[in-house]
């Protein structure tokens, strides 16, 4: 019995020692084997010399160009509603009417008070030419005659306020009272802004300032009509600069015929410069942003440290420019015509060996239309 457990335990550790011999062996081979880095599969486009024009874009509101809320400048019972909501006016067009009952009798009375005051006048002019009365009597007589017209042009100013009346040309808005309404003085009645043109107000920063002058133009786009741009030019550049942004105000007057375009739009802005720059450029996937500079990798024929040739890339950092769709304008770094690595950045590194596969390129455009999920 412990013969038959010796021959067991000596087939075992045969066994154990022929397969620590044969692990040691691989892991010898294997020690042994070269560390080299695999090359990355990356795909790569040529750097592109175009001719852009420059533009400044930023994003605005746009604004009425004579655009007002009507308040009431007198206490009063709403007893007329002229004009409807949304409807078009002209200057001087009866809008909201108060009650006059109460003021149209004072002022039957006082025109009445006034011309009684007027024969008078007449009268004790006539006596004062005759020497038949003072020169105290006709002042008094005088005094009471233009008191009397100024208590009837008070009474006129009353119902005049009491009328509200459109002060320019253009289109009401939803009113805020009803018919029978008592209104207190100072209360919101009802918008009205003139529409045709409209005006565009956004900001640059005080570095553009120099760019911009007044009768540029201007591209706006609005998200009501995403694909209509409207032109616009520049009519005004605020005389100071903003000392908590440090930005300019500027303003764009836009045609607006058809009344497309209403108050409160949110816009973008794409201010249009006049002449056009030479830049390279290359799409926005071929750039690595770091808060340490931004890179790309171009792609060109190294050697390793026993001169043998591989392709490789080199981190070249960069300066970025204006942007425009998918494409990015390098203003210092990249040279027109340099292969630079379009898919794949995020895993390279300086001096790192590639290969190259374009058989899968990213879409790039200028005026890119991505479907609208």
């Amino acid at each position: 019995m412990i013969k038959k457990f010796l021959i067991t335990l000596s087939a075992f550790a045969v066994v154990v020692l022929t397969l620590g011999a044969v692990k040691t062996a691989q892991i010898k081979k294997m020690m042994s084997a070269p560390h080299t880095v695999p090359p990355a599969s990356v795909s790569t486009t040529e750097a592109k010399a175009v001719d852009w024009f420059a533009s400044i874009k930023s994003i605005g509101t746009l604004a009425p160009v004579e655009g007002v809320t009507l308040s009431a400048d007198a206490d009063g019972v709403i007893v007329k509603i002229a004009a409807e909501n949304g409807a078009a006016v002209q200057a001087g067009d009866l809008l909201i009417e108060f009650d006059t009952t109460t003021e149209r009798p004072q002022l039957a009375a006082a025109e009445a008070r006034a011309e009684l005051s007027r024969v008078n006048l007449e009268r004790t002019k006539e006596l004062w030419d005759q020497k038949a009365i003072s020169k105290s009597e006709f002042d008094a007589a005088s005094a009471t005659f233009k008191q009397s017209g100024a208590e009837v042009e008070a009474i006129k100013a009353l119902i005049a306020k009491k009328q509200v009346r459109a002060p320019f040309s253009g289109r009401v808005g939803i009113r805020h009272v009803n018919l029978g309404q008592f209104v207190a003085r100072g209360a919101r009645l009802l918008p009205l802004q003139k529409l045709d043109p409209i005006y565009a107000n956004f900001s640059i920063p005080q570095r553009q300032l120099p760019m911009i002058s007044l009768g540029h133009k201007v591209s706006i786009t609005v998200d009501a009509f995403e694909s209509t741009p409207f032109e616009a030019t520049i009519s005004a550049i605020n005389s100071e600069v903003d000392s908590a942004t440090r930005n300019v105000s500027v303003q764009a007057m836009i045609a607006n015929p058809k009344e497309q375009l209403r108050a409160g739009m949110f816009a973008r802005i794409e201010v249009q410069m006049p002449k056009a720059e030479a830049l390279v450029v290359v799409p926005a996937t071929a750039i690595s942003y770091a808060s340490y500079g931004n890179s790309v990798f171009i792609v060109e024929k190294m050697k390793d440290k026993e001169g043998k040739e591989f392709l490789g890339v080199r981190q070249q950092f960069i300066k970025i420019g204006s942007t425009r769709g998918d494409y990015v304008a390098i203003t210092e770094g990249v040279k027109a015509g340099e292969t630079v690595v379009s898919i794949g950045v995020f895993k390279l590194r300086n001096g790192m060996p590639v290969q190259v596969n374009n058989t899968v390129q990213p879409q790039s455009s200028a005026t890119p239309k991505p479907a609208n999920t």
